[in-house]
């Protein structure tokens, strides 16, 4: 198993930027592909934004395509989620998944290792 530790959350207002930051340990990072997922109160846990094992391959939630950006650094044993011109409908827990190298899975069963969650709040 890999431990994974989020960080960056916060509060913010609507327009302003946030990055967040995924550090894994326990197993060697680059085995892993990386998800970000995000869940809102009373909403169930979906899909943001996933990055495979080498940075190559991204994929992105059509609410976020253009805003957020996903990228890692396997040297850093750390995965980033930088998210540009917020919205309050991007508030939420924000949580990094680890999972399968090589397939981006949008769907939160497809992950067996997770953080324990940043809480990021956009006030309008």
């Amino acid at each position: 198993q890999v431990q994974l530790v989020e960080s960056g959350g916060g509060l913010v207002q609507a327009g302003e930027s946030l990055r967040l930051s995924c550090v894994a340990s326990g197993r060697t990072f680059s085995d892993y592909g990386v998800a970000w997922f995000r869940q809102a109160p009373g909403k169930e846990r979906e899909f943001v934004a996933g990055i495979n094992w080498s940075g190559v391959a991204t994929s992105y939630a059509d609410s976020v395509k253009g805003r957020f950006t996903i990228s890692r650094d396997n040297a850093k044993n750390t995965a980033y989620l930088q998210m540009i011109t917020l919205k309050s409908e991007d508030t939420a827990v924000y949580y990094c998944a680890a999972g399968n190298k090589y397939i981006i899975h949008k769907l939160a069963s497809g992950y067996d290792n997770w953080g324990q969650g940043t809480q990021v709040t956009v006030s309008s």
